[in-house]
């Protein structure tokens, strides 16, 4: 008998003994073996059974198991995109359909699709469409978007890159700047506000405010206004004197020192003095701050025919504009990294004023325009 026929006689004298019904004596003396032989195949046969069965549990538990643990990915796929994805639920399809082809998860299409309340075959008919007119023009538009981002220090919203956009002959509104800037995650760089701090504890003269927060001015040095701030450096504090022309919001001398003394401020207004040579009767602003009212200080302004204003004490709307420059100032460089040292500093604001603040970045109030724009425009 064969290896093949005597595995068969095997299983078939076990499938009679457990089926049959008959003694497994009478079935050993029919097929011509022992009883204990039978028995023993019996044994060996349910031995096997019980392994086979603990086997297949085993590998069909894994198998359930590895099933769960991918879907379980997917659905926290499924979340994480939901979640990146919130802004575009009520946004019309072509929006939706722009997303999910710039999706490469690991969910299939046909699901995203479904994520996102549109049919696969929508998608697929989106894609083979060809560009219309007004996508090309938005391409087009978003080049000069993301270059004017970039040139800006990212601080440029939705007004000031429109008529940007505008000033470089592009014929744009602001609902469609602000709908491209919004789809394409372009957003203002803003941190912190800004605080002011002023020493007005002092035994100075105080001089009367003559702006009365009217900071237009007719010309070009006829109104002046001067303010300081501080800065932190891993080095320590440095301090920053400015001093600005209320007609163009130029900023026309700047001084950087470690102690924020007299000459700090002194310095600054030196400075544009020489670069602007002021007529007598030029209206210089200024806050209550010890080193705007010290001697050394009034002795300059007053060689040069300066009129003195001063703001009243702790009110820093009178000097709402120097304000607005150190907001900017911190907001668009400053407050976006941490400064290793005064120089390093120095060296970004020089850049950030002569490169940026009155060669490039328009204002509002200059009628969208740069201050050496808008004083070019005036000559």
């Amino acid at each position: 008998m064969g290896r093949v026929y005597k595995a068969e006689f095997r299983d078939e004298a076990v499938r009679l003994a457990l089926s049959s019904g008959l003694s497994r004596e009478r079935i050993a003396q029919d097929l011509g073996i022992g009883c204990s032989t039978l028995k023993t195949w019996i044994r060996e046969a349910r031995k096997a059974d019980t392994v086979m069965t603990d086997t297949t549990d085993h590998t069909t538990l894994l198998r359930e198991n590895e099933r769960l643990r991918r879907e379980n990915l997917l659905l926290r796929e499924e979340r994480e995109l939901l979640k990146k994805a919130t802004q575009f639920f009520a946004s019309p399809k072509v929006v939706r359909f722009a997303f999910i082809s710039r999706y490469n998860g690991p969910l299939s299409r046909e699901r995203v699709c479904r994520l996102f309340g549109v049919s696969d075959r929508g998608f697929r008919a989106w894609r083979r469409r060809p560009v219309c007119a007004r996508k090309r023009q938005d391409d087009i538009l978003m080049v000069h978007i993301r270059a004017i981002h970039a040139q800006s220090r990212r601080s440029y919203g939705r007004p000031r890159m429109t008529e940007e956009l505008r000033a470089a002959g592009l014929s744009v509104g602001h609902r469609r700047v602000g709908r491209l800037m919004r789809e394409n995650a372009i957003r203002v760089v803003r941190t912190r506000r800004f605080k002011v701090t002023t020493n007005s504890s002092h035994k100075h003269s105080i001089e009367p405010n003559l702006l009365g927060q009217d900071f237009s001015a007719p010309g070009l040095n006829q109104k002046w206004a001067a303010d300081m701030t501080y800065i932190w450096t891993c080095e320590g504090w440095v301090y920053l004197a400015v001093v600005l022309d209320l007609f163009s919001r130029r900023v026309i001398g700047w001084n950087l020192e470690v102690r924020m003394t007299a000459d700090l401020a002194t310095t600054a207004l030196q400075r544009a003095i020489a670069l602007r040579q002021p007529p007598p009767g030029c209206v210089h602003h200024a806050d209550r701050g010890s080193q705007y009212c010290s001697e050394a200080y009034r002795q300059l302004l007053s060689a040069h025919g300066f009129i003195v204003s001063m703001s009243r004490k702790g009110n820093c709307w009178d000097n709402a504009v120097t304000e607005s420059f150190f907001k900017t100032l911190k907001a668009e460089l400053l407050w976006r990294k941490a400064w290793s040292t005064r120089q390093e500093v120095e060296q970004a604001i020089t850049s950030y004023i002569n490169d940026f603040y009155n060669a490039q970045r328009m204002h509002s109030a200059l009628q969208w325009k740069s201050p050496l724009d808008y004083e070019r425009n005036a000559a």
